[in-house]
């Protein structure tokens, strides 16, 4: 099972359009379209799982930059979730930084 991220999809890419997309390429297990909470609209990346490795790996080589509306896509193997921390910091348990509270 290889998990993968297409990032800069279209606002208006569908679960439906990324499959067929991965299709290509062998049997999708499952996409995952990441939607905002509040309006329930895109935020422009997805998550694809495929079984075959090899197979997923063909997809990761062959979408990677391929345009889509208009935008190049960021395809590549995704990272287990705590695996990076976007402000460079030490990843702390339990969450973020506390903050001071000011009176």
């Amino acid at each position: 099972m290889k998990n993968i991220f297409v990032g800069n999809l279209d606002f208006g890419a569908t679960e439906s359009s990324i499959r067929s997309l991965f299709e290509h390429y062998g049997t999708v297990d499952r996409v995952n379209l990441v939607t905002d909470r509040d309006t329930g609209r895109s935020r422009g990346f997805a998550f694809v799982e495929m079984t075959d490795s090899a197979q997923a790996d063909q997809a990761i080589s062959a979408l990677n930059g391929f345009q889509v509306d208009g935008r190049a896509l960021n395809v590549n193997e995704a990272r287990p979730k705590g695996s990076s921390d976007r402000r460079g910091g030490p990843r702390h348990e339990g969450g973020g930084q506390r903050r001071q509270q000011r009176w």
